[in-house]
């Protein structure tokens, strides 16, 4: 029996209430999943359901009340900020504003070289491996010499990437990562962390709210409400043909360019909300 990359048992998450002597807010109740290695499970959900909150808590952002996050076979729930930055060269993440994840003071070449030396690469290894990088997520060798502010969104986007994937990780935390670009050159990055995994075989814990964005790159999707996975399949079913009500309404809440059929999403939504 493999044991899957990541697995997440009966998370259960509280943040401290508002005001004097209130009580903790539970944000996440319960949930479990788990990633197998060079798999994409997308976790999709509206503001609010605690999509995040599960990224955060596997990346140790947020500390568990309860429950156990396992990586590599090794529970990681409770780990000091010691275990974790040794943790940092299997897990990665790429943050959703491509511009304020980066260090406005530093080159690119001085951004993805950081976490290399952190791990005792020399000077000039770094160097090779910043060219190699910035290949790999389809940026011009002179980028290393720029500032992130001489970028476009999606480009600064494909640096973060590069950041993301400069220790090797065997997974990276995508949270939201193509919501702050417009619409084509958020296919472009989608097509590029696709391209990725097919030659890397890392593997993606993708978050977002928009249902086309995780049927673009998942091999499984959950879907999360008020802090619960509400339905778990193949992500061409699940994105189709839901079974959970809230999943179908999720659906029904895209847009599409035919007023007629949209009118008639927006109808059938409104019978499910009966």
């Amino acid at each position: 029996m493999t044991t899957a990359l990541l697995d997440v048992s009966d998370l259960r998450v509280a943040y401290p209430g508002r005001g004097f002597r209130a009580r903790p807010q539970e944000v996440l109740h319960g949930v479990s999943l788990a990633v197998d290695e060079g798999e994409t499970l997308g976790i999709v959900g509206e503001s609010g359901s605690g999509k995040t909150t599960i990224g955060r808590a596997v990346l140790g952002l947020v500390q568990p009340s309860r429950g156990r996050i396992g990586l590599l076979g090794q529970d990681i729930t409770h780990c000091t900020a010691k275990e974790r930055r040794a943790l940092a060269r299997y897990v990665q993440v790429v943050f959703q504003d491509p511009y304020s994840s980066l260090n406005p003071s530093l080159t690119i070449g001085d951004i993805l070289a950081e976490p290399l030396v952190v791990q005792g690469a020399t000077p000039r290894s770094a160097r090779a491996r910043v060219r190699q990088l910035l290949d790999q997520v389809g940026l011009p060798a002179d980028a290393s010499e720029r500032l992130p502010r001489e970028f476009s969104g999606g480009q600064r986007q494909r640096v973060a990437i590069a950041r993301a994937l400069a220790p090797g990780p065997r997974l990276i935390v995508c949270d939201e990562p193509v919501s702050a670009l417009d619409l084509s050159t958020q296919a472009r990055v989608l097509d590029l962390f696709v391209d990725i995994q097919r030659r890397t075989g890392v593997a993606y814990l993708f978050i977002s709210h928009d249902l086309a964005v995780i049927r673009h790159v998942s091999h499984r999707v959950s879907v999360v409400h008020r802090g619960h996975i509400v339905e778990t399949g193949p992500a061409d079913r699940v994105t189709s043909t839901p079974e959970d009500p809230y999943t179908q309404r999720l659906l029904l809440a895209a847009p599409v360019a035919d007023p007629v059929e949209q009118r008639k999403r927006r109808e059938a939504r409104q019978r499910l909300k009966l």
